[in-house]
């Protein structure tokens, strides 16, 4: 068994990598709205079903299908936070929290209802497969999702960290009050904050289509990963939720290899738990004490 284990790790790391993009739209929406977004992963639902319209009914090139199902998501995520989030802005967070939660039941229903319950595919992002190296066969498709997943980290870090707009997000989150009596255009940011989350979920959706079949559950499946993962890298951490992801990917790819494949969804809850006992702020997480 251990000599499939290289082959196992370069899975677990590109399923973790899905994973890990899906958690930066919760980290987005949190550092820049603080917001949670229990609909995450039916944008990577929508975005997955949207490039298969593009790409099998309509016919369009997989290139242009891919892009303009990230593009459509993101106008998508503009209309979730003026119906979801915008009405509700001056209520309680646990009120906006149930709000999201409602719209996660009511996006996949919807699809279902158009598209029956019938599971479809995709197919891969290149026409080789892969290629052998050493031990380990490295699919072409898991691999374009491990490097999408570290440029999105490092763009996602980078503006945050390093520009204008990510200081006016992190503003904005803080004290959406005085971001304004500052000068910041609350609303803008607001809307570009869910614009740029439903376009993240929507390239996990169309990035994970060609692995796993595409069907109204997979969002479910993925929100309740990618939020696990954001606790386990720490809530609201950029590094936190790569890891966190990763650390998901792995546990159930191992696990379902060397310990019981029916139970594999298991593992990475597991580890969610030991983490929260160990360490229940997430490994990245700080201490964040309210401000009187």
């Amino acid at each position: 068994m251990l000599a499939i284990l290289p082959q196992l790790l370069y899975t677990g790391l590109g399923i973790g990598a899905v994973y890990a993009i899906a958690s930066l739209g919760f980290v987005l929406l949190i550092r820049a709205a603080d917001v949670v977004n229990f609909a995450q992963g039916q944008f990577s639902m929508l975005g997955a079903y949207i490039m298969l319209v593009l790409l099998v009914g309509i016919g369009l090139p997989y290139w242009a299908a891919f892009l303009l199902a990230v593009v459509l998501m993101a106008g998508f995520g503009v209309l979730f936070a003026g119906a979801v989030y915008w009405p509700l802005r001056h209520r309680s967070q646990l009120t906006v929290i149930i709000s999201t939660i409602g719209a996660s039941i009511l996006l996949p229903n919807a699809v279902l209802a158009i598209y029956g319950p019938s599971p479809a595919t995709v197919p891969g992002l290149f026409a080789s497969q892969g290629f052998q190296l050493g031990p380990v066969f490295v699919d072409s498709q898991y691999l374009s999702i491990i490097v999408v997943a570290i440029l999105m980290v490092a763009l996602q870090y980078a503006v945050f960290e390093k520009t204008l707009l990510g200081k006016k997000l992190q503003a904005t989150s803080q004290d959406k009050e005085m971001a304004a009596m500052l000068g910041i255009s609350v609303a803008g940011m607001v809307l570009f904050t869910f614009a740029y989350s439903a376009a993240l979920g929507a390239l996990a959706g169309v990035l994970v289509a060609p692995v796993l079949f595409v069907s109204v559950g997979m969002g479910a499946t993925l929100a309740l990963k990618a939020f696990a993962a954001n606790i386990i890298g720490g809530y609201g951490s950029i590094p936190g939720a790569i890891l966190g992801g990763l650390i998901i990917g792995l546990a159930e790819t191992l696990g379902a290899a060397y310990i019981s494949t029916p139970y594999k969804d298991a593992f990475g809850f597991v580890i969610l738990l030991v983490v929260l006992l160990v360490r229940p702020r997430g490994l990245f997480g700080e201490l964040i004490a309210e401000k009187a």
